[in-house]
């Protein structure tokens, strides 16, 4: 049986097994088309619709959709792949858009008049170790920084790790964030219930903890998170305070991280001397530049670096690092639908080698749709049709799914869902659907042209 099935396609009824086939002529001859079409009873070609000029796209598109429905199960198989492909690209590029949304916005809620201050590249054998790898950045800069940049308001020492965090049988991994007390002011982030650690603390190396809003939900729920003890890496440290929450901002979100003293970090839990970054405040928006000059020339007269050194640090401004968060999700976000597009393809070739089957199928009947006056475009035509009709459908599918998926994804992890953050825009979804047309297009033709370019004769022989 054919992929479709229309009411003008007669070889279901017509050659069925066991039917008697029409007969050669005497000598071995095969018969001649019209008495091949007077056998099989067919329609006179004076009456058929191919001598009208063929289907048109509205009963083309009806004919197609009507085989969709015949055969079910087979239609749903052959648009699994379209389905996958534009539901997939519709859910990655909205959680590219979406992390890229969320990780501005955290960067604007940082204020315009805030520098970050890195360690640069180290080089070991001749490979780069990445950005931040250098251990030469020490607390006793921030000093350094404070004592010598009259540009410089406030410093934020900071070191950042991973680690266990566990309150009774309650526990998680996440980031365990080493700052300063200047930190929460610097990063604007208010505490929303009892307060940040201070200075002494730093000092003393206390074990005292400041944890996000997804931190205290996930360990105490309804309990009261202030001043109780929860355990870091094994150790006992009370919480003093609890940030406000600031929702999905990104991969790094105060809500889902613990802040301690820098010092606590670096000598209680980690076991380092080096810090991995520093956040300083400049006075004004208009210093920032002079800022950024003062605090490179600081570092590098404590660094002993020479002139013809390159500096061991690097210093993002907020421009620097919107830019640099911008390029991240532009490829992330190219690589997601990238990958979501080999998916298109591969439904595209599945749709290819099903049409190819129908092809063979319908021999026969192709053989008397052009005996009975189709011409080679009407042929191409309706199997264009058919395929465009599988991608179509399969495209329409997908962007429910695709949808779907993504609202869910969304859904705060509370209500069910994943909590990511996901943004919806019309393009993508357009784009995929397109796509997905333009697949059972360009898929189609080969199976369409080998249709079409079938002899009558040697189709209505076949058996």
């Amino acid at each position: 049986m054919g992929l479709f099935r229309g009411p003008e396609c007669y070889m279901a009824r017509r050659t069925c097994p066991g039917r008697r086939q029409p007969a050669l002529r005497a000598g071995g001859s095969d018969m001649s088309v019209q008495e091949r079409i007077a056998e099989e009873r067919l329609p006179a070609p004076s009456a058929g619709m191919w001598q009208k000029g063929g289907m048109g796209a509205v009963e083309a598109c009806w004919v197609a959709f009507q085989g969709l429905m015949a055969n079910k199960l087979r239609s749903f198989l052959t648009m699994l792949g379209i389905i996958i492909g534009v539901s997939a690209v519709i859910v990655m590029v909205s959680l590219g858009q979406g992390a890229a949304q969320a990780t501005q916005q955290a960067i604007q809620r940082l204020g315009t008049n805030v520098l970050q201050v890195m360690p640069n590249m180290q080089m070991v054998g001749g490979l780069s170790q990445g950005l931040g790898s250098m251990q030469t950045l020490k607390l006793t800069d921030a000093e350094v920084i404070l004592k010598e940049c009259p540009s410089v308001k406030a410093v934020s020492p900071e070191y950042r790790g991973n680690g266990q965090v566990k309150f009774r049988d309650q526990n998680t991994r996440t980031t365990i964030y080493g700052a300063g007390p200047d930190y929460f002011e610097i990063r604007n982030l208010p505490i929303a219930q009892g307060a940040a650690f201070t200075e002494d603390d730093m000092k003393r190396r206390a074990k005292v903890a400041v944890i996000g809003d997804n931190i205290r939900e996930t360990l105490f729920g309804s309990l009261q998170a202030v001043g109780k003890y929860i355990k870091i890496e094994g150790q006992s440290f009370k919480v003093v305070g609890v940030t406000e929450p600031r929702g999905a901002s990104g991969f790094r979100s105060p809500d889902d991280q613990v802040t301690i003293p820098v010092t606590t970090a670096m000598n209680r839990v980690f076991g380092v001397d080096y810090l991995n970054g520093m956040s300083v405040e400049a006075v004004s928006a208009d210093k920032m530049q002079q800022a950024q000059d003062e605090i490179m020339a600081a570092i590098a007269k404590a660094h002993k670096t020479r002139p013809d050194q390159e500096s061991d640090i690097r210093i993002f401004n907020q421009a620097d690092i919107t830019e640099s968060a911008a390029q991240q999700s532009r490829f992330l976000t190219m690589l997601l639908a990238g990958i979501a597009l080999v998916s298109l393809i591969v439904g595209g070739i599945g749709i290819m080698n099903i049409m190819l089957v129908s092809v063979t199928e319908r021999t026969r009947e192709i053989g008397i749709r052009k005996a009975v006056g189709a011409k080679r475009r009407d042929i191409l035509y309706q199997f264009l049709v058919e395929a465009m009709t599988l991608s179509v459908v399969g495209g329409l599918i997908g962007v429910a799914v695709g949808l779907g998926v993504s609202w869910w994804m969304a859904r705060p992890a509370s209500a069910g869902g994943l909590g990511f953050p996901m943004m919806f825009s019309l393009p993508p979804v357009l784009i995929s659907f397109c796509s997905s047309a333009l697949v059972g297009i360009f898929f189609g033709i080969y199976p369409a042209v080998r249709a079409s370019g079938l002899d009558p004769i040697e189709a209505l022989r076949y058996e």
